[in-house]
């Protein structure tokens, strides 16, 4: 069996490398993303376990591509982390996303909410 594979939306550069830090100690495979139209083109070809998104990314808001995640029946199985500092933001989409971070948040809150995912998520549980 494979690893879990995650899709990292993150505009902030060191953020996005702690992320991914945080998430292959989690031994799910990260791939990172910077913009929201790579994103969205990446999503047309990777069905990623799980996808850490930022709200606001250029190029693609981050709600537009949690719609478009959510509109994909390839998807369907796909849990969606938003990490946000825009609380008023994060509260509007709370009910579409499997989960919300407020930033600032710790590595080990991300690690930890990653592996749960992916066990909820996983066919063998």
């Amino acid at each position: 069996m494979s690893n879990p594979v995650a899709l990292v939306v993150e505009d902030d550069r060191d953020l996005a490398a702690l992320f991914a830090i945080a998430l292959r100690m989690a031994g799910v495979e990260t791939e990172i993303v910077h913009a929201g139209d790579t994103a969205l083109a990446r999503l047309d070809v990777l069905v990623p376990d799980l996808v850490v998104l930022d709200l606001h990314i250029p190029r693609t808001a981050g709600r537009d591509i949690l719609r478009q995640i959510r509109a994909d029946v390839r998807l369907s199985g796909t849990r969606v982390v938003v990490v946000t500092g825009d609380t008023l933001a994060a509260e509007d989409i709370r009910n579409q996303a499997d989960q919300v971070l407020i930033k600032p948040f710790s590595f080990d809150e991300l690690q930890d909410l990653a592996m749960g995912l992916i066990r909820v998520g996983s066919p063998d549980e």
